[in-house]
């Protein structure tokens, strides 16, 4: 028998409000989590007892198909590679390849950062929330990556060879930081330059574009006490703890684009992709050569 709820937040409430915010959403761009936050700023308590209770409601809403598995993204869990067992197909292959050649003819693109005097990288502290920023950060062809909390030292050398690498072309190097409204969360970005100071990486912006207090205040976020566990927490005065998944992934995504417009420079991308369509002839017309003369 099922345990029965004392509020208004049933499973059957839960299930038809998430089928519905679902809706808005590509597969895989909400995490449970995040889906739980979305339910909290149309009503729901922030709880631990009522995000165990969208769980379980979206346990069973995927297996009475109201929910598609594919709905929510579990980064933590991904599987590495692919098991190819299927019979491979001979005309398909060639159709494929058919393909490749066409796309390899258009695919001639200058690197749109090539000419910008900043070198950007996007860091965020969850890692669930990549499914947010991948898309975004394809698309302007920047990189993304989840801290995690506080970086690992592994994570932080490989971060300052790159900007080491960058700053060697002559590049400003900028680092757009996302991440909680607690202790930790502000207090992440200053450990990060601290140690890239320690792998001799000096001079690197870091800019935290989320979440801010004043972000708090103006979407209504919902803030828990700040973790006890957290030794922050006794100097801090901030209203409370705000996960960045609280925040509505459209909102991330314009803060996002605001943040590299504010450093990308339009008239210098428009010489760049003058020079783009130039070389692509160039590039094209020896494509065709190699193909016919030397295959």
């Amino acid at each position: 028998m099922a345990k029965r709820t004392k509020d208004e937040f049933t499973r059957d409430w839960i299930i038809e409000n998430s089928v519905e915010i679902l809706s808005r959403y590509e597969p895989g761009v909400l995490t449970i989590r995040a889906l739980h936050y979305q339910l909290v700023s149309i009503g729901m308590t922030n709880t631990l007892q009522h995000y165990k209770r969208v769980v379980s409601a979206m346990e069973v809403a995927r297996w009475d198909g109201r929910v598609d598995f594919e709905a929510f993204s579990d980064r933590d869990r991904a599987m590495c590679g692919e098991t190819k067992a299927e019979p491979t197909d001979l005309e398909e292959k060639q159709d494929e390849a058919k393909a490749q050649v066409r796309a390899w003819m258009r695919s001639y693109h200058k690197n749109r950062w090539e000419n910008q005097p900043i070198y950007p990288e996007i860091l965020i502290e969850k890692k669930a929330l990549e499914g947010v920023f991948a898309k975004p950060c394809r698309n302007w062809d920047i990189a993304v990556g989840a801290c995690k909390g506080y970086p690992s030292l592994t994570f932080l050398f490989e971060l300052s060879e790159r900007l080491r690498e960058a700053q060697a072309n002559g590049k400003q190097c900028v680092i757009l930081y996302f991440g909680d409204y607690d202790p930790s969360g502000e207090d992440i970005p200053r450990s990060i330059g601290e140690n890239l100071q320690k792998f001799g990486i000096f001079g690197v912006e870091i800019r935290r574009i989320a979440l801010m207090e004043q972000q708090v205040i103006e979407w209504k976020l919902p803030p828990a006490p700040a973790k006890e566990t957290d030794s922050r927490t006794a100097n801090w005065d901030g209203l409370g703890q705000v996960e960045l998944d609280a925040v509505k992934p459209e909102k991330l995504i314009s803060l996002l684009d605001d943040a590299i417009n504010d450093i990308f420079d339009r008239e210098l991308y428009d010489e760049l992709l003058e020079r783009e369509s130039d070389e692509r002839e160039q590039f094209q017309t020896e494509l065709k050569r190699y193909v016919e003369d030397d295959l």
